[in-house]
């Protein structure tokens, strides 16, 4: 079975903004969706799908303006973002669905899980903020990361970006998930409203990563009744790519349990 590819999905016109999204794996399978991190797009996922297709039936949606979706007329926001979402599952009748975020991608996933009424039965979020403070502590360096500097730090991503997307404007892209990363009003973090997940959770966070602390995820985890905890050594922000095998064991296990 082969992952996400950008060209056998759908696009679905959402508030002036073309959302794409595809459907993988077994078809009468339990739903899950996936949600990719800034810059990113599905198919950042693909390393972990082989035995997810097998069993499960998959959404994958590239954010608002990010892979092939447009940005729109709207402010970029998490909120945004979620609404999308939630759009998107309506059309395909789906209210019954596990969630695996990435970044971005889970602090999405958390709004969904306290702001919608979709019925959650596992949530997995990697390397995920949860809340404004998170974000302050790296506020300089996302105010220093300028579009120059991202093309060259990450020339494979902007390349990609470049290809997929139908009406690119990366300085656009760039300055707006700024923004949203930074955003301390209720169309961001939900911090401690946190405390109302009431789905089972998998934080997943990289021991290395420098846009999120070991004590942040501890405390959340601590928050949320029931939460599981998986610190991965060795590991930096994309941390289920680094370390695929201990990620999946976990997820594995997550999943039946």
């Amino acid at each position: 079975m082969k992952g996400f590819d950008h060209d056998s999905g759908e696009y679905l016109d959402i508030d002036g903004a073309k959302i794409y999204y595809e459907i993988k794996g077994k078809e009468d399978g339990p739903a899950l969706l996936l949600l990719h991190g800034g810059f990113g797009t599905m198919e950042d996922f693909n390393v972990i799908l082989e035995e997810l297709l097998l069993e499960y039936k998959i959404i994958g949606i590239d954010s608002r303006g990010q892979g092939r979706s447009t940005p729109g007329l709207h402010e970029l926001t998490y909120e945004r973002i979620q609404e999308d979402v939630l759009v998107i599952l309506k059309h395909l009748n789906i209210i019954n669905l596990s969630i695996i975020g990435f970044s971005d991608g889970g602090i999405v996933a958390y709004r969904l899980a306290v702001l919608s009424l979709l019925k959650i039965d596992k949530l997995v979020t990697i390397s995920s903020r949860w809340n404004i403070s998170d974000a302050l502590l790296t506020e300089d360096m996302f105010l220093k990361s300028t579009p120059e500097s991202y093309r060259s730090e990450n020339p494979d991503k902007y390349s990609t970006y470049q290809r997929l997307n139908p009406a690119p404007d990366f300085d656009l892209l760039a300055a707006s998930l700024v923004k949203m990363w930074l955003d301390p009003t209720p169309s961001g973090y939900l911090n401690d409203k946190l405390n109302m997940v009431c789905c089972p959770l998998l934080i997943v966070h990289g021991d290395d990563d420098k846009l999120l602390t070991r004590d942040s995820v501890v405390e959340l985890s601590g928050m949320i009744q029931g939460a599981h905890l998986l610190n991965i050594p060795f590991a930096s922000h994309d941390a289920f790519q680094q370390q695929r095998e201990i990620f999946m064991i976990s997820l594995r296990q997550f999943f039946s349990s």
